[in-house]
């Protein structure tokens, strides 16, 4: 007879299990969501957003304009609720991926989505926190013109020399504590720098004396995840701890450091930081997938508009990519 330590427990085949992915802001377009409206339970996601927010965010997701569709106080909540509404068609077509789900992240704004997805915040609560997350947001934003962009670049070049001269730009041109610095590592050779709208310009501008392969400006209207954001904590982590949180069904992975938030206090500490940290996405994506050689991957879900994830999980690790699926908004 086994003792109680030597049970065997029987082994959970990987291919078996999956992972759900969830993007954040800047991946919102007009008509996001259109695909997703013969679901019903999809459109009553919509509803019951419209409902809390106020507003008709289907038809700012489906007609826009743009611009308002692109503002902080407005992509996060279409982003996040295109999300989950991608989600309903996911349980829909593929109701195991749903029960065999064994973690969850997601990507700046996407960690809250993942968080509702695993049962730590209700929908409703979740909404009003990002809509205070991007109303502190967008404040910051208003108060110090920032902005973002997607720096490609090879062996030689020295990124964090790269900021500091466009920091000393700043200062020169007498520019107030300005800032310059990585707000998201996405994978080998590619980051997303954030600061003042000036140093981002003198990135652009110098980009070949500085060896920077290629740079893209975001569609953001702030410099996310850098000090810039510093006055978007405080009333972000009120509002987080008046919900009544509950601990995680399965993991999540926290954007500040790549790893499982361990219980409710580890999270309540760590979202907060969230908003002015660097995205460790690619330190995310390695924790995730890491596994013995030989060993199988769980299949890859990335619930929300665009591909953007399972493109990046394709550069991070490509064995891994070879069965994730984009269900789109």
């Amino acid at each position: 007879m086994l003792e109680p330590d030597e049970v065997v427990r029987p082994k959970i085949d990987p291919k078996e299990t999956s992972i759900i992915l969830f993007p954040g802001q800047g991946t919102q377009y007009v008509g996001m969501a259109s695909k997703l409206m013969r679901f019903p339970e999809a459109r009553r996601i919509f509803d019951l957003a419209n409902e809390v927010l106020g507003y008709d965010l289907l038809k700012l997701c489906l007609e826009g304009p743009v611009d308002k569709l692109n503002r902080t106080e407005h992509a996060q909540h279409a982003v996040m609720v295109s999300s989950l509404a991608a989600l309903e068609q996911l349980k829909e077509e593929r109701p195991k991926a749903i029960d065999t789900c064994v973690a969850t992240a997601g990507f700046s704004l996407g960690e809250i989505t993942a968080l509702v997805f695993a049962g730590v915040l209700p929908f409703d609560k979740a909404l009003k926190l990002v809509q205070i997350r991007a109303n502190a947001m967008q404040v910051a934003c208003d108060r110090v013109a920032g902005g973002m962009a997607m720096v490609l670049y090879g062996p030689d070049t020295e990124i964090g020399a790269a900021c500091a001269k466009a920091v000393q730009w700043c200062v020169d041109k007498g520019i107030e504590n300005p800032y310059c610095g990585v707000s998201n590592y996405m994978f080998p050779h590619c980051k997303v720098v954030g600061g003042n709208i000036e140093a981002i310009e003198f990135l652009e501008k110098n980009s070949k004396a500085l060896k920077i392969r290629r740079i893209k400006r975001l569609p953001v209207s702030g410099a996310f995840h850098t000090p810039l954001m510093e006055d978007a904590i405080e009333p972000f982590a009120k509002a987080l701890k008046k919900i009544p949180l509950q601990e995680p069904i399965i993991r999540v992975y926290s954007n500040v450091d790549g790893k499982p938030y361990r219980h409710v206090p580890h999270i309540l500490k760590q979202l907060p930081k969230q908003i002015v940290r660097p995205v460790k996405w690619e330190q995310t994506m390695h924790q995730m997938y890491e596994r013995q050689q030989g060993l199988d991957f769980p299949r890859t879900f990335e619930c929300g508009p665009g591909k953007g994830l399972v493109q990046i999980l394709e550069k991070v690790n490509a064995k891994a990519a070879n069965t994730a699926l984009s269900i789109e908004a």
